[in-house]
Formats: C-alpha cells, structure tokens, sequence
C-alpha cells in the first residue's frame, strides 16, 4: 500500500500530472475576483470564504478523470483486480495519494490568496479548515465517477457532471461554517461537524462504490 501511494504521489506531481495545473487554476479563478468586484474591500472580505472554495472545488475536478485513466491504459488495472489485496482499500490509497498531491496544496495556498482577497486572520484561518476537511470528500465523491467513465477514451467531462451535484453540498457546508467562524451569532460547530461527517461517509461509500464500478468496467 505504501508503494502504491508512493508512485500514485510521483505520477501526480512530476510533469502532466495535473497537480501544478490545480493549482494555478484555483489562484487564476481567485486573482480575477477582484477585477470583476471592483476596489471594494469590504466586499471582498465579505466573498472570500465563498470564492475561496468554489476555486478549490473547481480546480480538485480538473484531474479525477485521470484517477484510473493510467491503470486501465497499461493493464494495472487488471492487476490490481487479481490482487488478494482489497480493491477498495487499494481505492482509498489511491484517492489519499490523489489528494495529497492535487487537494493538499489548495489548502496549503488559500492563506495567501485569502489575504489577496482581504479577508481578516479569523476567517482565513476558518476557510483552511474548512478545505482541510472538506476537499477529501470531493476526491472521494471524484474516485467514484472516474470509475465509472474509466472506460471512456474521453471522460473528463462526463465525471465533472456525475460529480458536481454530489460535491455540492460539501459546498453549502464548507462556505456556511467559514461564514459562521467570523459572523455572530451563527455557530461555527454545527456545518464543521456535518461537513466532516460528509467526509467520513463519503471514505466509507466512495472506495467501495468506485471498486463496484471498476469491476463492473473490467467484465
């Protein structure tokens, strides 16, 4: 398993990976808030926390398509479904691996851009934990549409629409307790703890779901 984390980790972060490009895609959708806002401060501080994550939600669907695209093309796909090992424990590792290298660093760059957007230490802060929680999820709800168009020569489109309904309420949560980190009396516990739970459901569902679909794919 840690083999397997490993080279899915250096497929997803040497050249092509989609890795970089998540993330110049997430500060190319944040940079341009403000020209299209305009010099108002506060109201950019009043956006950030909601542009914040639908950049990152935007630029964690650039590269699920190519979760399984690899595996199904050179035969290891078929390997892994030979293996003793279980599929969905070798999904999750690759959906951890994923996420390390496309969803980890998005929320590693949001103070920065956070600060771009005028937004006060608090809810910066209150944004990072959100995507620290909530950015798995849509890797997770990710793997399981990658799987189901793993066949297709040209699934990139067909996984952002499987996957966009799904992700939105990570959405509603994720913005609703960034939003009730810095604005009373509205409590910031409430949406953390159900988008935390939405995580934890969806790294029980998605693997097992998306090893259903890729066996079913591979018959």
């Amino acid at each position: 398993m840690m083999a397997l984390y490993l080279r899915d980790l250096k497929l997803a972060t040497r050249a092509g990976g989609g890795a970089l490009t998540g993330i110049l895609f997430f500060m190319a959708v944040v940079a341009v808030v403000p020209f299209g806002l305009g010099p108002d401060l506060k109201l950019l501080a009043q956006v950030g926390p909601a542009m914040l994550w639908i950049g990152a939600l935007l630029a964690s669907l650039l590269g699920l398509d190519r979760l399984f695209q690899a595996e199904r093309e050179d035969g290891a796909l078929d390997v892994m479904l030979m293996q003793e090992t279980p599929l969905v424990l070798i999904v999750f590792v690759k959906c951890l691996a994923h996420w390390t290298a496309s969803g980890l660093p998005l929320v590693l760059v949001s103070p920065l851009l956070g600060l771009f957007l005028n937004m006060q230490p608090t809810a910066i802060f209150a944004t990072m934990l959100t995507l620290l929680a909530g950015t798995p999820a849509i890797t997770l709800i990710g793997a399981m549409g990658a799987a189901v168009a793993v066949a297709l020569p040209r699934g990139g489109l067909l996984v952002s629409i499987l996957v966009l309904p799904l992700v939105i309420p990570v959405l509603i949560f994720g913005v609703s307790a960034a939003y009730a980190a810095v604005e009373d009396p509205a409590p910031f516990l409430p949406p953390f703890m159900i988008l935390t739970a939405i995580t934890l459901f969806f790294a029980v569902i998605g693997p097992a779901a998306a090893a259903v679909a890729l066996r079913a794919s591979s018959e």
